[in-house]
């Protein structure tokens, strides 16, 4: 079984030979720390390094085309103020590190910033979007359709509230739901307008395994706008998209959101939206719970709890042995829940891994587990077995 046959097999809570071995992966920092404990120097891509399975995905253009021009506009020597890509105005210190950056303006204000700053960079017609107008569609075309291509196929979906919060900030696109509703309608329909024009041709050409939106618009009591606003601007929205992927054969559809996602989780699935991703623990995104509530209508990636990984050992068996039962039923490949952070040591994070591998079946490379750094840390481990 190869993997892009286990991935479809494991969402569809079909039996797998092993539960796909992925993550999501890590702060920019990890990789400077974790060679400080051990990851050789020549180490450049933690993925590659730890040797997850891959996926390979269908290339679309959704977002700002352009996007704004990224530029300095002072430099105080502490800090940068600094226009990014998303028309935002932003703080950044020069300490290295990459915590969230202190914004100071956002580019959409309402209905004018819109129509002349936004809309203009969201145009449909606009024929670097479409993958089938590339030199190579062809061959991307015959390569993700051959039956022996083993790696799962996606296709982005894009974002349809989770890019206005970024182009108006919080506060911004909270004001414009209460002072401009039609706006919020008129522009979450051009973006969803841009997704279902962008992909229709790509999703009826290619076989396409899964497809992945980015929606970050919860924080830690539940999301920015209400259910029912949810279900006013986006459910439909989100069905448009999904009727697309499902007659053509697509019926994995999730999408990235962090926080608690609990309130939101009903009305993705009436959009036809069956998936959640990373499943953000601490705030009560609990996988489990949602397991039991929503059964094989929710497709889970990630809800390994992050905190267990810095607090050591013991807390991550008992993080692996929490959710055990409900990854073996299917639905669910487990990986952390969102990205790796540095204060997760990296022989705690061989430990996880090692533990997750175990538990779940998933094969160990021999020649990453032959590795001098690996070979000294686990020799220090007196378990037998790490299999929960």
């Amino acid at each position: 079984m190869n993997h892009r046959e286990r991935f479809i097999r494991c969402m569809h809570f079909q039996p797998v030979d092993h539960i796909p071995d992925e993550e999501f992966g890590y702060w920019s920092e990890n990789l400077e720390v974790w060679k400080q404990q051990g990851v050789p120097d020549n180490v450049t891509n933690l993925e590659a390094y730890f040797q997850f399975a891959p996926r390979s995905g269908v290339p679309v253009g959704l977002g700002l085309s352009p996007g704004f021009e990224s530029k300095v506009v002072e430099d105080t020597g502490e800090y940068r103020i600094v226009i990014d890509g998303n028309g935002a105005k932003q703080q950044v210190f020069k300490n290295g590190s990459s915590s969230i950056p202190h914004f100071i303006e956002f580019g959409l204000k309402g209905r004018k910033e819109w129509e002349e700053l936004y809309k203009p960079r969201l145009n449909i017609n606009d024929a670097h979007r479409y993958p089938e107008n590339r030199s190579d569609w062809e061959q991307i075309k015959a390569r993700f359709n051959d039956p022996n291509w083993g790696i799962p196929v996606g296709i982005g979906i894009g974002s349809l509230f989770g890019w206005l919060r970024d182009w108006a900030g919080f506060e911004g696109i909270s004001v414009l739901c209460y002072d401009d509703p039609e706006l919020i309608e008129e522009m979450v329909t051009h973006l969803a307008d841009i997704v279902c024009a962008v992909i229709k041709r790509a999703a009826s050409e290619i076989k396409i395994d899964y497809a992945a939106g980015w929606e970050d618009m919860a924080f830690n009591n539940g999301p920015i706008i209400s259910p029912t606003m949810i279900r006013r601007w986006l459910t439909p929205n989100y069905k448009r998209i999904t009727d697309i992927l499902r007659a053509n054969g697509c019926d994995i559809i999730y999408t990235d959101c962090d926080g608690n996602i609990n309130a939101m989780i009903d009305p993705w699935l009436e959009g036809g939206v069956n998936g959640i991703f990373p499943v953000d623990v601490a705030p009560g995104s609990e996988p489990v719970a949602i397991r039991k509530k929503y059964g094989d209508k929710v497709v889970i990636l990630g809800g390994v709890n992050k905190h267990a990984l810095i607090a050591g050992k013991e807390a991550i068996k008992a993080e692996i042995k929490r959710i055990k039962p409900y990854v073996l039923e299917g639905g669910w490949i487990p990986h952390v829940d969102h990205r790796c952070p540095p204060d997760v040591t990296f022989e705690n994070y061989l430990y996880y891994l090692d533990v997750k591998r175990e538990t779940f079946g998933m094969p160990k490379s021999e020649e990453f587990e032959n590795r001098p750094e690996v070979k000294k840390i686990k020799s220090t481990w007196k378990e037998a077995s790490l299999a929960v």
